[in-house]
């Protein structure tokens, strides 16, 4: 099995113990509630990123079509955490700014060096693969917004909601999508 196949196994795996079953700190909602069905309902794919440069996630943002709700990029040629980050809100800015094809995308991403959400993972998950990974996911912005507005409102962010950045995030989100549906 290749080192792409183990990763993907990998995720899938982590994703049944962690994101898809029920969680106290998001109001007894999975930590995310539309993994389970996109998984089933084959609606996430997977992309490999094995050099320095974005090419593959610019690919991507140009031509997302909505066979799938979301991309995950297992990036294996990452950088230091703080880059990864700059660059993808730099790349979300500029998807903002009508740089891309599409405007109605929206990228999120792991390193391995984030600190980890115990809300989430209480680090018990046995890992299926030794090499170090980032993750960066693609999605529709539209989609992911209005998902979390209907999540907001059955109490999904109350527990959490000041910590990992996440106010800032949804909020900055948020404006991205008025920007989309204002144009």
């Amino acid at each position: 099995m290749s080192l792409e196949q183990k990763i993907c196994n990998e995720i899938k795996a982590w994703s049944k113990y962690a994101l898809e079953i029920p969680n106290e700190n998001y109001n007894n909602l999975p930590s995310c509630p539309y993994a389970k069905s996109a998984w089933k309902n084959n609606k996430v794919d997977f992309a490999l990123k094995t050099t320095n440069n974005y090419d593959i996630v610019y690919s991507l943002i140009n031509n997302f079509n909505d066979s799938k709700e979301l991309i995950i990029v297992i990036d294996l040629c990452f950088e230091n955490n703080e880059m990864f980050h700059n660059n993808l809100t730099s790349l979300n800015e500029l998807i903002h700014q009508n740089k891309f094809d599409q405007q109605d995308i929206w990228l999120m991403g792991f390193h391995p060096d984030d600190d980890i959400n115990e809300l989430i993972d209480d680090g018990s998950f046995d890992e299926i693969v030794s090499e170090e990974y980032s993750l960066i996911f693609v999605q529709r912005l539209s989609k992911l917004q209005e998902s979390a507005n209907k999540l907001k409102k059955l109490g999904y962010y109350d527990n959490y909601y000041s910590m990992y950045n996440v106010e800032d995030i949804y909020e900055q989100r948020e404006n991205y999508y008025r920007r989309l549906k204002w144009q």
